[in-house]
């Protein structure tokens, strides 16, 4: 056959797999249509974390579903099929996530409540100690309590991906040793090539890619260098990982703000969640979807194989939903 007659192999999927809208029910989903590209594209978007309840996140979702559902260029997805179908009605799938434990209010029947309005992923704590267990900002984390054993099997048991973005360093190990799914740490950068501590250590790393799990590059300029929320920053991070744990391991998710301003003044305002780790640079810089969108070619100048472009970009973490949404 031809060169002229064989069909171009098609883009691989992109998977985005935190970002965030402002907490707000009437935010403009349209933005979401940023991410839309050939090879198709799916986005979890943050829902909630630690400051709000049950009642502030199940409103919240409600008002967005109903106007995800009435944008012809997104799609809900439950399932990894609507992905597919997704994909090949060139519309962006959705699904959300939760930063926190937190909005479940201690009880963890609300696992499944949540996962029926569209959450896919969930973390136990945000930052600082909770009633699941330590945050990446705590002096001394002693890792998942009793009731974040008992939620992360719970999150086994409805099919929501356990993350460990945000939690300790023990709490995240804790995480990958009860877990009898994988793990991902959706949103992070790895610490050995910025000493940040929201960042993971090669020692997390590694015992996530040991539950089959994924680790997501961040997009956040802190978290990459110096303030550096570049393609090439974030590439640094990519290359570690990948000669960390290899490329089956590796994802990108930028959690960029769409309301980066007012991100950013609610930084200065809450140093109780944000000290000066965060604000030491002034205001944050993040990798809009635009510019994740330059992260396949950015691989593919470095000399990446295609199978490991399609697997970082998307491929891993579709195959991690695929293996725990399927427990539901």
């Amino acid at each position: 056959m031809s060169n002229e007659s064989a069909e171009a192999p098609r883009p691989p999927l992109l998977w985005e797999q935190h970002c965030c809208l402002p907490l707000e029910r009437h935010a403009d989903v349209g933005e979401l249509a940023r991410y839309r590209r050939p090879g198709g594209s799916f986005v979890s978007v943050n829902v909630g974390y630690a400051p709000h309840g049950a009642d502030d996140v199940t409103g919240l979702v409600a008002s967005w579903r109903e106007r995800i559902a009435a944008d012809d260029r997104l799609r809900l997805v439950a399932t990894v099929g609507d992905i597919d179908d997704a994909v090949r009605a060139r519309q962006v799938a959705v699904a959300f996530d939760l930063e926190d434990s937190g909005p479940l209010e201690g009880d963890l029947d609300r696992v499944r409540h949540f996962y029926d309005l569209g959450v896919r992923t969930m973390l136990p704590s945000y930052n600082t100690r909770n009633a699941a267990g330590g945050g990446c900002l705590d002096a001394v984390d002693e890792g998942l309590t009793g009731y974040g054993r008992a939620l992360v099997r719970e999150l086994n048991a409805v099919g929501m991906v356990a993350d460990g973005s945000h939690c300790g360093a023990r709490t995240g190990l804790d995480l990958c040793e009860v877990s009898q799914l994988p793990v991902v740490y959706s949103h992070s950068g790895m610490r050995a090539v910025w000493d940040h501590p929201r960042n993971i250590t090669d020692e997390q790393a590694r015992e996530c890619a040991a539950t089959g799990g994924v680790v997501g590059i961040t997009g956040v300029g802190i978290f990459l260098g110096p303030h550096d929320a570049s393609v090439d920053a974030l590439v640094r991070h990519i290359d570690h990982a990948v000669d960390l744990v290899g490329p089956d391991h590796v994802g990108v998710s930028t959690d960029y703000p769409f309301d980066e301003g007012d991100f950013n003044a609610m930084l200065e305002q809450s140093p109780e969640l944000y000290p000066e780790c965060y604000t030491r640079w002034g205001a944050i810089e993040f990798m809009p979807p635009e510019g994740l969108l330059t992260v396949e070619g950015a691989l593919r100048g470095r000399g990446y194989p295609e199978d490991a472009v399609a697997a970082i970009l998307g491929g891993n973490f579709r195959r991690v939903a695929a293996r725990v949404w399927g427990q539901a």
